[in-house]
């Protein structure tokens, strides 16, 4: 369980930083890394909102 609140941790990271860049100067890194096309920014946007969730719900566990 803890090699996955790690990775959760990671790709909270990765989204928060994402979600400031977006705010401040308006580059998003997963349609970056994904070039044009949504599908890669959705699959990243999909994970980092499943690691979301799997750290409200294990909180108070860690």
């Amino acid at each position: 369980m803890k090699g996955l609140h790690m990775i959760a941790l990671i790709l909270l990271v990765i989204g928060g930083l994402n979600w400031l860049l977006v705010g401040v100067v308006g580059w998003d890194i997963s349609r970056f890394l994904g070039g044009q096309t949504a599908v890669v920014a959705r699959i990243i946007y999909v994970l980092v909102g499943i690691a979301a969730v799997l750290e409200i719900i294990t909180h108070k566990s860690n």
